[in-house]
């Protein structure tokens, strides 16, 4: 008997990954050029770093007890041995690129910025994936509050130009190693007697880095944190006048704010300055939204708000002034942050914000026939060349389907190629609005839809 065919195997996109559609590329490309534009007009270059770096970056650079190190990257070994990691966050790539690339030579401070893929390996849940897209800003070279004020402003006009006006900052201030190792003694105090009712991560965090006791969003272990020693009220004179200016500045600008004195941020390079930014989602979303309800802990929000709300953190970053030396640089200040673009779309879908259409064809070309199709590779490219935008359909040879197909796209004029005018170098040009036509020599064609299209 003839073997039965087997079955061919079915493939999905991995668990926490996304396809984005063309459809979809219409609020991907805007926000691109957007954050582009933003970018560029605040002076920030972009950088692209490789997608895998040395594990080491991430071990030194973010901190092997951290999360992100200890239980979500991505990490492999070559044929040759090397021990490398698909990128997790960007500021570690963007330093070890400043030290490289001598860019410590250059005019001070640098201002770069990033826009693609990092892998970490989350639960996966709405608006949080595997693959994710960022956008980072980096300020390396200026140790000023008014370079935190800058990153900040930065974010806070992007998400204002695309009409999300609720969006307020959380801030802290970690401190620095002066004034942090004897709060992180104090902390060690308080909780030394409290450590049984705290979840097994904490327990583990409280051996490694107690400062991270804070960012726990279990409710046991924010029930623990509410009464534990704020680090605002042990801050030196230094980090606490560089606070204050900063809080100066956010004022000035009329960037709302909410102190936080529980927000650590979840890597070790940070220092001082450390900043998220929240909006309030209904929970009765509509059905189909992708917002993610937010990591991060309730607390702060009024009660009538924690019972039809959920917080949505959309971005975050801080200063790390120790990262560039710990990864072998010399001791260089700098600041940053990083806005997720899937919690952004989620976020522009959940509130019906007007998501510009895809740009409609100029004109649409119809070939009818073997010897119509050869020619029309050579109009296609005249009409690429004189910036025309054109649609087809090369595999239909009904002239009806294919004007049918032009009218659904939207294009203003069809260019009807025959084999006989492909014989005489003629072509047809039809306005689909009116059905009026008329036939013109090829060499004519761009001259003639420049006119009508000027009109």
């Amino acid at each position: 008997m003839p073997r039965s065919k087997e079955k061919a195997k079915g493939f999905q996109s991995p668990r926490g990954t996304h396809d984005i559609l063309p459809e979809e590329e219409a609020l991907w490309g805007k926000m691109r050029e957007s954050l582009k534009a933003i970018s560029a007009f605040y002076g920030f270059g972009r950088i692209d770093t490789p997608h895998f770096e040395n594990s080491d970056l991430f071990y030194v650079g973010v901190g092997k007890a951290t999360d992100i190190v200890s239980k979500q990257m991505y990490s492999f070994k070559t044929r040759g041995g090397d021990q490398l990691t698909l990128r997790p966050e960007g500021t570690a790539p963007v330093a070890r690129a400043y030290i490289e690339h001598g860019m410590a030579s250059w005019p001070q401070p640098v201002k770069l910025y990033y826009e693609g893929s990092f892998f970490r390996h989350e639960s996966p849940q709405r608006g949080r994936f595997r693959e994710l897209h960022q956008w980072g800003l980096e300020l390396i070279g200026d140790e000023s509050a008014v370079a935190d004020a800058y990153i900040i402003q930065v974010f806070y006009a992007y998400l204002q130009e695309w009409g999300i006006k609720d969006v307020v900052a959380e801030v802290n201030s970690i401190g620095c190693p002066v004034c942090r190792s004897s709060y992180r003694t104090q902390l060690n105090q308080y909780y030394r007697s409290r450590i049984r009712g705290l979840c097994r991560d904490c327990k583990e965090r409280f051996k490694d880095n107690p400062l991270r006791l804070l960012d726990c969003s279990e409710e046991k272990c924010v029930m623990v944190r509410k009464s534990a020693p704020q680090i605002l009220d042990r801050l030196c004179e230094v980090c606490r006048a560089h606070f204050r200016l900063l809080l100066e500045f956010l004022e000035e600008s009329g960037i709302p704010y909410i102190l936080n004195p529980h927000l650590v941020r979840g890597l070790d390079y940070y220092t001082r300055t450390v900043f998220e930014f929240f909006v309030e989602e209904p929970l009765n979303r509509p059905e189909g939204s992708e917002v993610a309800a937010s990591p991060e802990r309730a607390e702060g929000v009024k009660e009538e708000s924690k019972e039809s709300f959920k917080r949505l953190a959309i971005l975050g970053g801080g200063r790390y002034d120790g990262l560039i030396e710990l990864v072998g640089g010399r001791a260089t200040p700098a600041v940053g942050g990083a806005l997720g673009l899937e919690r952004l779309v989620s976020l522009i879908r959940a509130r019906k914000i007007n998501i510009p259409e895809a740009a409609r064809p100029n004109v649409f070309l119809v070939q009818l026939g073997e010897l119509a199709k050869k020619k029309s590779f050579r109009v296609m490219e005249e009409l690429r060349k004189a910036g025309i935008t054109m649609s087809e359909s090369l595999g239909r040879d009904s002239i009806r389907s294919q004007l049918n197909i032009a009218d659904r796209v939207g294009a203003e004029y069809a260019l009807i190629l025959g084999q006989k005018e492909a014989l005489d170098d003629m072509i047809i040009l039809r306005e689909m609005s009116s059905g009026i036509q008329e036939s013109i020599p090829q060499f004519k064609l761009i001259e003639a839809l420049r006119r009508k299209l000027k009109k």
